[in-house]
């Protein structure tokens, strides 16, 4: 499968994330979750729940896992612990949450759970 961007290859990748998170059970509540512009924070490209469980995910394409977990920087990590933050705060959360990655390797798809 050809993709004519990188933009086109990351919206696909989440697309596929979406999909495999609601084949495990999963409620998708946002996708591309955005705190506000200038705020210096991160977008989650998806947040999904199970149960009394958020999970804040980070989805990459990359051509290997290695690949994908090296792009996920630790600025990055700042920027997305903060917009997770912010989430929670706004919904008075009071369950457990967690980081993930999925890495999307051609067709082979990565789930790493509690990595950011």
């Amino acid at each position: 499968m050809r993709f004519k961007s990188t933009y086109t290859v990351g919206v696909f990748s989440e697309f596929i994330a979406r999909l495999y998170l609601r084949l495990h059970g999963f409620k998708i509540l946002k996708s591309r979750y955005i705190t506000g512009r200038n705020t210096h924070r991160a977008e989650i490209d998806i947040i999904a729940q199970r149960g009394d469980l958020i999970v804040f995910i980070e989805v990459k394409h990359r051509p290997s896992i290695s690949a994908g977990l090296d792009a996920i920087t630790p600025a990055q990590t700042l920027r997305l612990r903060r917009a997770a933050e912010t989430y929670l705060s706004q919904r008075h959360w009071t369950g457990v949450a967690r980081f993930d990655a999925i890495i999307v390797c051609g067709i082979r798809i990565t789930w790493i759970k509690n990595c950011i």
